[in-house]
């Protein structure tokens, strides 16, 4: 099968780049910086938004998409930042689902950050699917308005899947999350900033896992709405010692103040992707730790 994946230079699109192709897919790699993994067919560097000819085409000529591309981050800051996030996640979204046949099934990334955290009327519990929505802050905004355009595909009689990734860890994981902050500070010598409380906990998901998971979609030409998590939330101390044993260093630590966006908690339900992707998410944290500090490694 040929598959189409957007953001293939990044953390998750790389990774999946090279699944597909090693399970003997062809794979089209689009993203709009250079970097796409050799296993790709073929590389397209362009913008979504931009209407590119061989863009256009390759959406319109795939067996499925895979569409990963975006502008990541609950933290980043800026008077552009929402115009931005309009732009990138949502109108390029936009351009995405118009751009392949309804017939094609496109695959959404979306991000657990819709959920709005764990606490569901009060109660400390796994986020499901059917879940009412509660966006904290414009990143998770943004992702709620691209799952809205999947969804008006799927009542037009179109074939699409979202997909709700939990922390995403291991290697290449973009430097301004957590596990990569502390491993840089960690190595340093310098204390680890922690935001908010020490307990404050996330569902840590290797990125192996979630790309078996879109793989399984997609052969599987599964529909509906899939969380992608460990199913095991750690807390960020846990995390954070985990980098300092690994490295072999004492754990200092900078407590600071978590911006409104920053939730006390996110915890995956992952029934649904268990019953039918046979999703079955092994979160080793020293080993992905290990795996992100050995790819930092000069080759």
């Amino acid at each position: 099968m040929a598959f189409v994946v957007t953001g293939a230079a990044g953390f998750i699109g790389s990774h999946l780049v090279e699944a597909l192709a090693a399970a003997g897919h062809e794979v089209i790699g689009i993203d709009r910086r250079a970097g796409v993994p050799a296993a790709a067919r073929h590389e397209i560097v362009a913008d979504l938004v931009s209407d590119a000819p061989d863009v256009t085409a390759a959406l319109a000529g795939a067996d499925a998409v895979l569409h990963l591309a975006g502008c990541p981050g609950v933290r980043i800051t800026g008077p552009d930042v929402e115009a931005l996030r309009l732009r990138d996640n949502v109108v390029a979204g936009a351009r995405v689902l118009a751009a392949v046949p309804n017939s094609v099934r496109v695959v959404v990334v979306s991000s657990s950050s819709v959920y709005g955290g764990a606490l569901h009327d009060g109660v400390l519990r796994p986020s499901r699917e059917g879940d009412s929505l509660r966006p904290t802050g414009g990143y998770a905004r943004s992702k709620v308005a691209l799952e809205d355009l999947a969804l008006r595909r799927a009542v037009a009689g179109g074939a699409v899947t979202i997909v709700r990734p939990f922390t995403v860890a291991g290697e290449r994981q973009r430097p301004d999350m957590a596990l990569a902050r502390w491993i840089r500070a960690a190595s340093e010598g310098t204390p680890l900033t922690i935001l908010g409380s020490p307990g404050r906990m996330r569902d840590v998901t290797d990125v192996a896992d979630v790309v078996a998971g879109l793989i399984g979609i997609v052969e599987r030409d599964a529909g509906g709405t899939f969380n992608l998590g460990s199913g095991h939330p750690r807390s960020l101390t846990e995390m954070a010692t985990a980098v300092c044993d690994v490295l072999g260093v004492e754990c200092r630590f900078n407590v600071e103040p978590a911006g409104s966006e920053e939730v006390a908690a996110t915890w995956a339900s992952i029934d649904r992707a268990r019953s039918l992707l046979d999703y079955e998410p092994s979160t080793d944290l020293s080993g992905i730790v290990r795996r992100q500090v050995t790819a930092l490694q000069p080759a």
